[in-house]
């Protein structure tokens, strides 16, 4: 079972409908034992990193999600602002990130013609990294975004997909156990559907 980690954070059901449609059963939940019994994990964030910052914390589950994800190394996805929460701090705003991976968050630069947020379908390609999240991937595969910030690893070999806005940015994440990805699969259609299918049945 998936655990879509429901922290107050605004409408999650999508990312539970797309998993529905692909016949693998999730939950969406605030309750530390389904969390503890899941075997895989769903970090979505949606609005601004401190409220996504503060709801998590004052949820009570970032012990649990700590022993599932560092301790016993569950698999995690963290979708939008929930893979910038992966990181250590984002500029943003003044809350920690849960310092999962060594990652800061910068907002897009000013560039005559860029409009802030960047909104829209763009294109992602692979850093060509073995991970199960690629798995039957397009090479022109597309997803759908929604975000002012972007992450910066540190650690190149943390940066798992890219995308291009203006800058060049991580549009994915992964080390180990733990994935993010910048963009919404869950409104991604088919390319989307299949990240999201890769997974639940990878990893």
């Amino acid at each position: 079972m998936i655990a879509i980690v429901d922290y107050d954070i605004g409408n999650i059901a999508a990312v539970s409908n797309m998993l529905m449609r692909l016949g693998i059963r999730s939950v969406v939940t605030s309750s530390a034992q389904e969390i503890e019994s899941a075997s895989k994990i769903i970090l979505p964030g949606n609005g601004s990193f401190d409220a996504c910052m503060k709801n998590l914390r004052e949820s009570g589950l970032v012990p649990v999600l700590e022993e599932k994800v560092l301790g016993q190394k569950t698999p995690l996805l963290g979708i939008c602002v929930g893979a910038q929460m992966l990181g250590t701090q984002s500029a943003e705003g003044e809350e920690s990130g849960l310092g999962w991976l060594d990652m800061q968050v910068k907002k897009f630069p000013d560039i005559a013609g860029l409009r802030v947020p960047h909104m829209g379908w763009n294109e992602v390609w692979s850093e060509n990294k073995s991970n199960a999240l690629l798995d039957h991937m397009d090479a022109d595969a597309r997803f759908y975004f929604v975000h002012s910030y972007y992450m910066v690893p540190n650690n190149f070999e943390d940066i798992l997909l890219r995308a291009k806005y203006g800058i060049e940015f991580a549009a994915g994440v992964s080390r180990g156990n733990i994935s993010g990805v910048q963009f919404h699969p869950e409104k991604s259609h088919r390319f989307g559907k299949q990240l999201l299918s890769s997974f639940a049945r990878g990893l």
